[in-house]
């Protein structure tokens, strides 16, 4: 054996960032998770707090505070700092403010000698994935953000619960920009073996208004959250989990994560949701999947609004 182990460092010890830190902790995941945050005395006390369940966990692992010197032996860098979405403002209302933040903390981590996977979940995602990039100087296969993992994940549970079928027997995607201008994917949306057209064809009691009911309801989901409870945050949680497990395993699996387009889906320069097969080195291909023609035009004002969004993060740049 080498000694070489699986090391997370989490920026950001809010509360997306603490229901990843708990979940990874829960599923064994990694050897070494190190906490940073502006306010350190809040990083010791989750650090402290989660190191008094590792007796219970699956596996060994060590949890600590530290610095952005921790950075540099690194796997994978996840950022979940940043300002938070508050009730009755959109993800894309925090690009300006975000991007600051993240320019200061990128910086930082690359002082450290890191060379190793960043993973994006502050929002607005997409943008802030694209301003990590740029930031950040590494190849487009090792900045990632968490896209429309979580939007799919949704979409999935929502489904399964109408056609009473265990959600992960749902193949369904989300993708586009993690908001407003996502998109189902509804042409290759399969539950278990069978094509949804073909259950939804032979069975009158299922119809499109109701899968339209569900889309919306996934897309509408972080607004309903966020009215009810102030902030989303176990869902994603789990899911900057499942892509991290994806990396650090090398997998090969198909996650519908934020990717850096060159040229699929007819569109460049620019990050947003898409099918993409990960592992070990980051994103090993983005899966350009045939899109009907109505999905097609939904993809193409996705990106023209993340374009349009993407102004005020350019500027800073």
């Amino acid at each position: 054996m080498n000694g070489k182990v699986n090391r997370v460092v989490l920026i950001g010890t809010g509360a997306v960032g603490c229901s990843y830190a708990y979940s990874l902790i829960n599923q064994g995941v990694v050897e070494e998770l190190v906490l940073i945050d502006v306010n350190e005395l809040r990083a010791e006390g989750e650090a402290m707090d989660l190191n008094h369940g590792l007796p219970f966990a699956p596996s060994a692992m060590r949890v600590w505070s530290g610095t952005y010197k921790d950075c540099q032996p690194a796997d994978l860098v996840v950022i979940s700092a940043g300002l938070a979405q508050k009730p009755g403002e959109t993800r894309l209302d925090l690009v300006a403010k975000n991007t600051v933040i993240f320019k200061e903390i990128v910086t930082n981590v690359m002082k450290s000698g890191f060379d190793g996977i960043f993973l994006v979940a502050t929002n607005p995602v997409d943008i802030m994935t694209y301003v990590t990039w740029k930031t950040s100087g590494l190849p487009k296969e090792r900045v990632i953000g968490s896209g429309t993992t979580l939007d799919s994940a949704r979409l999935r549970y929502m489904l399964g619960d109408y056609f009473e079928i265990d959600a992960r027997n749902i193949h369904a995607y989300i993708i586009g920009e993690h908001g407003d201008t996502e998109l189902p994917v509804w042409s290759h949306t399969t539950i278990g073996v069978e094509k949804l057209d073909t259950i939804i064809n032979r069975n009158g009691s299922y119809n499109t208004n109701d899968l339209e009911r569900i889309f919306e309801n996934v897309r509408d989901a972080a607004y309903h959250i966020i009215d009810r409870k102030g902030a989303t945050f176990y869902g994603i949680g789990m899911s900057l989990v499942r892509i991290t497990r994806a990396i650090l395993q090398n997998e090969n699996s198909i996650l519908p994560v934020s990717v850096y387009l060159e040229g699929e889906y007819g569109h460049s320069d620019v990050y947003i949701g898409a099918p993409a097969i990960l592992n070990r080195n980051g994103i090993r291909q983005v899966i350009e999947i045939e899109l009907t023609e109505k999905e097609k035009q939904q993809f193409d004002h996705s990106v023209e609004v993340l374009r349009q969004s993407m102004a005020p993060s350019l500027k800073i740049l």
